[in-house]
C-alpha cells in the first residue's frame, strides 16, 4: 500500500489567520505582509508611514485600505498606547492574534565613539525593548489551544562582528533580539507560543543605504558571502513563511540565518 503524500501547500496555508507585521512600510517588512497575505492571512501593517501602508494594502487587493487583506495601522512601537492599540484591533478581526513578526528598527552610527546616551537608548528601545512588550502584549491575548508564532527580525550584526559597517548600539539591539527569542521561548512553550528569530545578511533596504550603491562596500559583501552577492527581493519571505506556518510547528528558540553564507565562511 503507497502512503499518501503529505498535503504540502497545508502546511504553509495561513488562511484565517492574524499577523501583525511592525515596520511593514518598506524594506522586508512591506515584503513580510505581501507574504502573510497571500497565504491567506489578514495582515495588520504597521508603521510610522501611514501613507505609504494604505498604498501597500491598495496594491495588494486593489481595494480601498481596510477592505482587503491588509489593515493598515499607524504606529509608533515605541509608544505604550500605540502597542496597545496594535493589538486589540489584531484580535478584534477573530478575537486572537496568531503571528507577530517584530520587524520595526533603525540603524545605528558606525562607529561606537559617535554614540551619545541618548541615542543609545532610542535604539535600544525602538529594536528590543519594543518587541519584547509587543510580544508580551500578543501572549496575554493568546487563547488556550491556539498556537501562536512570534517572529523576531535580527540581524548578521547581532552574531559577528562587521566593522566597520553597523554600531554598537545596533549590534547590541540584535544580539539582545536573539536571547530574548531564546528565553521567551522557554517560557511560553507549554502555552503553544512558538518564538522565533529571523537572522537577514545584507539586503538592499532603507536600513542599509549606500551599501550597494558604493562599489568599495558592494564589492566587501560580495567578497565575504559564499553567493558572492547581497539578498535579492523577497529571498527572506521564504523563511518568515516557514516559521509563521505550521510548517514549523515543532521549532522555537532557533534563529535561522538568511546571509548567502556570510557567516559561515
Amino acid at each position: 500500500m503507497s502512503t499518501p503524500a503529505p498535503d504540502v501547500r497545508s502546511m504553509f496555508d495561513l488562511t484565517g489567520k492574524v499577523a501583525i507585521v511592525t515596520g511593514a512600510s518598506s524594506g522586508l517588512g512591506e515584503g513580510f505582509a505581501r507574504t502573510l497575505a497571500g497565504a491567506g492571512a489578514t495582515v495588520i501593517a504597521a508603521a510610522r508611514r501611514l501613507d505609504r501602508l494604505e498604498v501597500l494594502a491598495k496594491e495588494v487587493d486593489g481595494t480601498a485600505p481596510g477592505q482587503g487583506p491588509i489593515i493598515p495601522v499607524r504606529c509608533d512601537v515605541t509608544s505604550e498606547d500605540d502597542r496597545t492599540q496594535l493589538v486589540e484591533i489584531a484580535a478584534a478581526v477573530t478575537g486572537h492574534v496568531d503571528v507577530l513578526v517584530n520587524n520595526a528598527g533603525m540603524p545605528g552610527v558606525p562607529h561606537a565613539e559617535q554614540e551619545t546616551v541618548e541615542g543609545f537608548t532610542a535604539l535600544l528601545d525602538l529594536n528590543l525593548s519594543a518587541g519584547f512588550h509587543l510580544a508580551a502584549k500578543v501572549a496575554s491575548v493568546a487563547t488556550k489551544g491556539v498556537p501562536v508564532s512570534i517572529i523576531n527580525i535580527s540581524s548578521v550584526i547581532g552574531l559577528v562582528s562587521t566593522a566597520p559597517i553597523g554600531g554598537a548600539s545596533y549590534a547590541a539591539s540584535k544580539s539582545g533580539t536573539i536571547g530574548l527569542t531564546r528565553e521567551l521561548a522557554g517560557q511560553w512553550g507549554r502555552r503553544g507560543i512558538r518564538v522565533n528569530a529571523i537572522v537577514p545578511g545584507w539586503f538592499d533596504t532603507e536600513m542599509t543605504d549606500g551599501l550597494f550603491t558604493n562599489e568599495k562596500s558592494a564589492g566587501w559583501v560580495r567578497r565575504n558571502t559564499m553567493l558572492g552577492r547581497g539578498g535579492h527581493e523577497g529571498e527572506v519571505d521564504g523563511a518568515l513563511l516557514f516559521l509563521a506556518s505550521d510548517a514549523s510547528s515543532y521549532v522555537t528558540g532557533h534563529a535561522l540565518v538568511v546571509d548567502g553564507g556570510w557567516l559561515a565562511r
